[in-house]
């Protein structure tokens, strides 16, 4: 005897396999595909979240110039502080935050910008933001982190170009 499978089914059938193929490769993607993340040691660093101390730009986390308006902010976040802190800029630039964990995981997120990612000890978190108006921004931890995380927080000061004196914090 043979077993007829209706045409919906049949239907059914192809679209649940299309998604779980779908799911794979997602998690494919993000496991090894992610551009803007790059474990901390693959610039032939063997650094480990536990020597962060050590390592050329987060040992001493800041900004610098990088370009004509380009500047790069080195950000360490840590239980339960982000360092540096006040994270300095001028306005009318893009600033590249690299942001690592030295202990667990971390969220990073500047209020008001578009600036959001999850922190991974080990890891580089790499994101680019236009920044045009002068102001203070709060930076917010979005990751529980532990029993201090409803407090660890930080400022992004956002300064005219005229007063901007390298980043160094008041």
């Amino acid at each position: 005897m043979r077993m007829h499978i209706h045409q919906y089914e049949k239907l059914w059938l192809g679209l649940s396999l299309l998604l779980i193929v779908g799911f794979v490769a997602t998690v494919t993607y993000g496991a090894v595909g992610t551009p803007a993340i790059s474990m901390i040691g693959d610039d032939g660093d063997t650094l480990n979240p536990n020597a962060i101390d050590d390592h050329p730009e987060f040992g001493d986390p800041g900004v610098e110039k990088v370009g004509e308006s380009e500047y790069a902010a080195y950000v360490v976040a840590r239980q339960f502080m982000f360092q540096p802190d006040p994270i300095v800029v001028p306005a009318n630039t893009t600033v590249t935050f690299y942001v690592t964990s030295a202990d667990v995981i971390h969220g990073f997120s500047v209020v008001g910008t578009n600036a959001n990612t999850m922190v991974i000890p080990g890891e580089v978190a790499e994101l680019t933001v236009e920044i045009n108006d002068p102001g203070e921004y709060g930076i917010v931890c979005h990751e529980y982190c532990g029993n201090g995380h409803h407090g660890m927080e930080g400022l992004l000061k956002v300064v005219p170009a005229d007063e901007y004196d390298g980043g160094d914090a008041e």
